[in-house]
């Protein structure tokens, strides 16, 4: 649908809009008042400036109905603090506008490649340049200037996409492995305008993962700031995708997040990898492990440092052998998990803030991750379905347990369906 520039409308004498309030106020300012004039020109000021109050009226019940559904910024939350909720409505799909539009096509085509660091670095852009919301206009990139937009210039789509057509442009993850450049996206398609917005992800903003730094086209201006998973209101509607199109790794890692398999670790092992692995090890805490430093060959210093970052995370027996496995190299890779603590730091195995990932809880699943679950499940008082456990292998008597913890919290549906996730695991190691 093609919207008109603005001063094409005439201001509706019924409409509630700020626009036309605006406009009806004008004229009627425009129009002289003159003792002794026709009265056919009192009437018509006096017709206006009746209409602009009506506007006026109609105008704060639109705001008032607005600040009920939860979408004027400042709102006054639950909490007692300020509820930053954006009210964002959205312009639907189309093209790049203005004479600064360029960017690749994408109607049937191939998404364009692009890398993490390249779409933080366009996100970046918006941010310095302070640009300002609005869902009819478009900035000088042409991409318009509300949230989707926001999304489809860092993604570099070529398309003013909205939050309804964004998804096929991404493959959905989980939470829990959210990296820079991918998204947290709301659609809500019985109202699109109500509640519906997209963010970008740009890392976590600490080891418990419970805030994020996002960059999202918000009300009055671009803007990047901590925020809590998934956002303030709605969080669980909200979805992670990551960008059919990115390659590479995170910003400013130099290296890729993907393993590069077993094979390359080990003893005889001498490859880019290991001097990877070492390095990122030292960044985690493990650098008193190297006596010289991180080399391409396999030693005992990387085993011994590669343990102490999964022990760190509270994994035991086979989980903690010290060669690492594709979570091991993804909460490396990623800045995810817990540092390795100090020589002498000590600490308990049921400590560790880190959920270890979806995968590891489901039928037919048996590790040590299941067995500290249902034992955290036990001491906080949720172990009455267990009849002999609990124990490493996954059971429904687990997922009964799990779904009375979340029932416990508050959570109804699919946010009580037994099974752990990021949230889940944090509060029960609370």
């Amino acid at each position: 649908m093609t919207v008109p520039v603005f001063e094409e409308y005439e201001p509706a004498i019924d409409c509630g809009c700020a626009g036309c309030a605006v406009r009806r106020r004008s004229a009627a300012r425009a129009l002289p008042v003159r003792r002794g004039g026709h009265p056919a020109a009192h009437g018509a000021r006096r017709a206006l400036v009746l209409a602009t109050a009506a506007g006026v009226v109609l105008s704060c019940g639109a705001a008032g109905a607005a600040a009920a559904a939860g979408h004027i910024p400042g709102v006054p939350h639950a909490d007692g603090g300020a509820d930053p909720e954006p009210a964002t409505p959205q312009g639907e799909k189309g093209p790049l506008r203005g004479t600064g539009a360029s960017g690749p096509p994408s109607a049937g085509s191939a998404v364009p490649r692009t890398t993490r660091a390249d779409i933080i670095d366009r996100a970046k852009k918006w941010v310095s340049a302070k640009v300002p919301y609005s869902m009819e206009k478009y900035w000088s990139d042409g991409y318009r200037q509300d949230c989707s937009g926001y999304v489809s210039m860092a993604w570099n789509l070529g398309n003013n996409e909205w939050t309804g057509s964004l998804a096929a442009y991404g493959t959905r993850i989980a939470r829990a492995d959210l990296q820079p450049g991918d998204i947290l996206l709301f659609h809500n398609p019985a109202d699109p305008s109500k509640g519906s917005h997209v963010t970008i992800f740009g890392g976590w903003t600490d080891h418990t993962r419970t805030h994020y730094v996002a960059y999202e086209q918000t009300r009055p201006q671009t803007r990047k700031q901590s925020t809590p998973l998934a956002y303030w209101n709605n969080s669980d509607h909200y979805v992670a995708y990551r960008y059919k199109g990115v390659t590479g790794g995170s910003p400013g890692s130099g290296s890729s997040t993907a393993f590069p398999g077993a094979k390359k670790f080990g003893p005889g092992a001498d490859n880019k990898y290991v001097t990877q692995l070492g390095r990122m090890l030292v960044q985690r805490g493990g650098k008193r492990f190297y006596a010289v430093g991180p080399g391409p060959v396999w030693g005992a210093a990387d085993k011994r440092a590669t343990q102490a970052f999964q022990r760190a995370q509270g994994w035991q027996g086979k989980e903690a052998d010290g060669i690492p496995g594709p979570h091991t190299w993804r909460l490396l890779a990623t800045g995810g998990g817990r540092n390795i603590p100090a020589a002498g730091a000590g600490g308990s195995p049921n400590t560790a803030v880190a959920f270890p990932g979806r995968g590891y809880f489901k039928p037919g699943q048996s590790n040590s991750h299941v067995d500290r679950l249902g034992e955290q499940l036990v001491k906080k008082g949720y172990g009455k379905h267990y009849v002999s456990g609990p124990g490493p292998r996954w059971t429904e008597a687990d997922r009964r347990n799990v779904e009375a913890f979340q029932r416990a919290q508050g959570w109804r549906g699919g946010a009580a369906d037994g099974y752990p996730g990021p949230e889940t695991w944090r509060r029960l190691f609370a």
